[in-house]
C-alpha cells in the first residue's frame, strides 16, 4: 500500500482499496472488468500470468513459508505425511504444495482467501499452511499463541504490480515509483517497517 500511495501521489489521484478474490486478480479479470486499475496483491510475476496482465518491474524477492499451530512438531513438508496442508487458490504457494504433495504424502486443501487459510489452521481443519512468507510472518507475529512459521522455501519468486494487459502507461508509473523509492530511501524505510532488515543488494 505504500507503493500505491506513492503512485497515487505521482498521478494526483486518491487511492481506493478494492477487496477482490486473488484468483480474479492473478487471472487479469479484475483489471479487465475495471473492478480495479492495479493489483498490489503480493503477486509473483510468472509467464502464465504475464499472458493476462502487464506487470511492473519486480519490487520484492519473495519466498514461500510453512506455518503450523503453535507447539506443533511439524517442521518440514516431510513431517506432513498423512496430514493436510492448506494453500490459497490461484497462488504460487498452491502450485508449490501440489508439486511436492506426492513425495511428502500430504493432502492439499484449497482456500479461497488467505484469511480462510489462517482460520483453517486456527480451527485445526489443516495441520499446516503454505503462503508467501511476509504474510505468514505478519500473522504469526500478531497471533503467537495460535501459529508459528517454521521454515521457508526459496522459490526464486519476484512480486510485481499487475495492470490490465497492454496498459503500459500505468505500468510505467509503477516502475517510476519503484525506481524513485529505491533511490530516495523510501523503499528501504517501507521494507524495514513491514518486513524487516533490507537484504544487501
Amino acid at each position: 500500500m505504500d507503493f500505491m500511495d506513492w503512485i497515487a501521489k505521482d498521478l494526483g489521484v486518491s487511492r481506493k482499496i478494492i477487496d477482490a478474490k486473488f484468483d480474479g486478480i492473478q487471472s487479469g479479470q479484475a483489471m479487465a472488468s475495471k473492478t480495479c486499475d492495479i493489483a498490489a496483491a503480493a503477486m509473483t510475476i510468472t509467464p502464465e500470468r504475464a499472458k493476462a496482465l502487464t506487470f511492473s518491474d519486480p519490487y520484492y524477492a519473495a519466498s514461500q513459508g510453512l506455518m503450523v499451530p503453535s507447539g506443533s512438531s511439524i517442521k518440514t513438508l516431510a513431517d506432513l505425511k498423512g496430514k493436510k496442508l492448506g494453500a490459497q487458490t490461484g497462488t504460487t504457494g498452491l502450485k508449490y504444495a501440489n508439486a511436492h504433495a506426492k513425495e511428502n504424502g500430504y493432502t492439499v486443501v484449497e482456500y479461497e482467501k488467505i484469511t480462510d487459510e489462517e482460520q483453517g489452521l486456527a480451527g485445526n481443519s489443516v495441520d499446516a499452511v503454505i503462503q508467501d512468507l511476509p504474510a505468514l510472518t505478519q500473522y504469526a507475529k500478531s497471533n503467537p499463541d495460535v501459529a508459528s512459521v517454521v521454515t521457508s522455501f526459496d522459490t526464486g519468486e519476484n512480486y510485481g504490480f499487475g495492470v490490465a494487459l497492454g496498459n503500459t502507461a500505468l505500468s510505467k508509473v509503477a516502475n517510476y515509483a519503484i525506481a524513485k523509492s529505491k533511490s530516495d530511501g523510501t523503499y528501504d524505510a517501507s521494507y524495514k517497517k513491514w518486513i524487516g532488515d533490507v537484504p544487501a543488494s
